[in-house]
């Protein structure tokens, strides 16, 4: 009994180490059978694009609105009352077409009044003349004094003065008379007649009779920031940016469409909105359906230059530090990751126009960068774009019959049972 209660520790002490022992050859095995699985994992595949340097158009994309290319505001030149209307209310209308016609019977009666002033005036000239040729050849004999002579010939040129004057008014009253017939002085589209006939105009009144707006071409007015104008002046000094060939404007309407016609920029405002930080650019674009009308919102896309030798890369493929550097991830030539410093300059579309940075037959890592990190050996593909998935309408499908529930189904397999 002694004996057992001495042997006691001793074995507990032997089985101890021994679970240890034990316990540590199964751990290291363990560890060993995970690195080696680690080792043996092939690298991760990524897709890349190759870069190609290429000239690209720096492009900005601008709010503006659309505005007539000339407005007349047809207004009386003559006072009178309108005695008819000779044009269909918002038709195209040329050029010196009749608009309305004017009761013209005061103008008439003041250009027959000066018409006759004006005979008058030349049979009272033709009698001076006259008189003058016979005085010229009496004062030769010396039958007619030097000073009735000169005194004749005075009333010729006032006579001619007089003829002279009829023959302005006379004029005047047929300028006025055609102004009876008000016509447009510009062609274009008509908008709604603001009088009828009978109504009672004046000459030079504040209302106009009617508007008149040409189309086509159209301006559209469009507002860039001046921290953007300092920007593409600066790019244009350091000659980054070819801007040889003129200013191309695309425009995408208010329901998302794009104009099918390009436009051109006409001019640049030479001073700054105070308010708004603004200047404004008007464009030129033909509009020959008359697609576009004055006050239509839309965005402009200004092409304000071609950038030479940029690199256009995918938005997903340019991250950002939190210092606000773009970062590109380069597959080198030995397939191991490496971040390469990037700076762009605006967007073409879906893509960052990559100005520095990035050399020629880099492959930038656009499929797989997050799943990434720097000397990171990668297998490298080419990148192939996912393409949307047509949406296809499931086939309806006969709703299947709700399943009875155990409870119910044991009652009928006891019945079963029971008359067997």
């Amino acid at each position: 009994m002694m004996s057992a209660k001495l042997w006691a520790p001793t074995l507990t002490a032997c089985a101890l180490a021994t679970s240890i022992a034990l316990v540590g050859c199964s751990k290291d095995p363990k560890d060993a059978q995970q690195a080696a699985a680690a080792q043996k994992m092939p690298p991760t595949e990524v897709g890349v694009i190759v870069a190609q340097p290429q000239s690209i158009e720096q492009s900005v994309e601008l709010s503006g609105r659309t505005s007539a290319y000339q407005i007349s505001e047809v207004r009386p030149q003559t006072s009178g009352v309108i005695l008819k209307r000779l044009f269909a209310e918002g038709s195209f209308v040329r050029e010196g077409q009749p608009l309305y016609q004017i009761d013209s019977s005061t103008n008439r009666a003041t250009l027959d009044n000066a018409r006759a002033t004006l005979v008058r005036q030349q049979a009272n000239l033709n009698a001076l003349r006259v008189k003058a040729n016979r005085y010229s050849q009496l004062t030769g004999i010396n039958a007619v004094s030097k000073q009735e002579y000169d005194d004749i010939v005075a009333q010729v040129k006032l006579a001619e003065a007089d003829v002279a004057a009829s023959q302005a008014i006379v004029r005047n009253a047929q300028i006025d008379l055609g102004y009876a017939t008000v016509r447009a002085p510009i062609s274009g589209q008509s908008n709604r007649s603001s009088v009828t006939a009978g109504a009672l105009v004046t000459a030079n009144q504040a209302n106009a009779l009617v508007t008149i707006q040409q189309l086509d071409p159209i301006y559209v007015d469009i507002n860039q920031s001046s921290a953007e104008l300092l920007r593409l002046r600066q790019q244009l000094s350091q000659g980054s940016i070819d801007r040889s060939n003129n200013t191309k404007v695309r425009l995408r309407l208010e329901d998302g469409s794009t104009y099918p016609i390009e436009g051109n920029l006409q001019f640049s405002d030479a001073s700054v909105n105070p308010d708004t930080g603004t200047i404004t650019l008007r464009a030129v674009f033909p509009n020959p359906n008359h697609l576009l009308l004055p006050g239509m919102f839309a965005n402009a896309q200004i092409v304000q230059g071609v950038i030479p030798n940029a690199y256009l890369v995918p938005q997903q493929a340019v991250t950002r530090t939190p210092t606000g550097q773009a970062l590109a991830m380069v597959v080198n030539a030995k397939g191991v990751v490496e971040p390469r410093p990037v700076t762009t300059s605006g967007v073409n579309g879906q893509n960052w126009i990559v100005t520095a940075g990035l050399t020629a037959g880099d492959k930038v890592i656009v499929d797989g960068i997050a799943k990434v990190k720097p000397e990171q050996q990668v297998v490298a593909k080419p990148y192939q774009p996912k393409a949307a998935a047509p949406q296809q309408a499931a086939p309806a499908t006969k709703p299947a019959a709700p399943a009875q529930p155990a409870e119910q189904k044991q009652p009928a397999e006891q019945k079963a049972a029971s008359q067997a």
